[in-house]
């Protein structure tokens, strides 16, 4: 069966916002006097809310303020938005239009939320580009469990297997290998350990050297 569908995920994939993400969650949690680092705000990349509040009490203790450190980060980050705007990773409108060109259904699948994410899309003017959109809370569980690309794909009327997950996170990867999707890595902050490499249907340094792979 070929393939039919590409599902992007969005932060650190699309536009480049993660390590502003990391830096604004180490702030807000700085804040409440919690010396969280990039490491650990790596560790919680795609988790949803429940998975990422487990984690971060494992590594700094059962008193961290999750939910108010959350609210602080996004906070920091519509204020980082505002000022700068968000910027378009490398090759984002090189596969997009290709894409659209070769008629494959898109979609979006990202933990984000959905007024953030039509927000970000629209400012880059992609938004027009997407079939579907299936984000963190429109799901039981979120990343990495699957079923967001379980959901992404049945909204493209496809089976999982018919698409591509482009991921720059192994979180992210984890979550569209459980579904059935063909992950391809796009790596953004980190580069794929073994363990991911092996569940991987392709690896490229930037979006448009996906097109080969297609």
């Amino acid at each position: 069966m070929g393939i039919r569908g590409i599902i992007f995920d969005m932060d650190g994939l699309m536009i480049d916002t993660e390590k502003w993400l990391n830096k604004y969650w180490c702030e807000a949690a700085k804040s409440y006097g919690f010396a969280m680092t990039e490491e650990h705000a790596l560790q919680i990349r795609s988790l949803s809310a429940p998975l990422a509040s487990e984690k971060l009490k494992f590594l700094l203790g059962e008193d961290f303020p999750y939910e108010k450190v959350r609210d602080k980060r996004r906070f920091l980050m519509a204020e980082h938005v505002k000022q700068f705007g968000v910027e378009k990773k490398q090759g984002l409108d090189a596969i997009l239009t290709y894409a659209k060109e070769k008629k494959y259904r898109l979609a979006v699948a990202t933990a984000t939320d959905f007024a953030r994410t039509e927000q970000y899309l629209r400012s880059i003017q992609v938004y027009d580009y997407f079939d579907a959109f299936v984000c963190g809370s429109m799901v039981k569980h979120g990343k990495p469990a699957p079923d967001i690309y379980i959901e992404a794909a049945k909204q493209l009327q496809l089976s999982p297997s018919e698409c591509i997950a482009l991921e720059d996170s192994p979180n992210g990867v984890l979550s569209a290998y459980r579904a059935g999707c063909k992950p391809i890595m796009v790596p953004d902050l980190d580069v794929p350990t073994e363990e991911t490499k092996a569940m991987l249907y392709g690896l490229a340094n930037t979006l448009d050297a996906v097109v080969t792979m297609l």
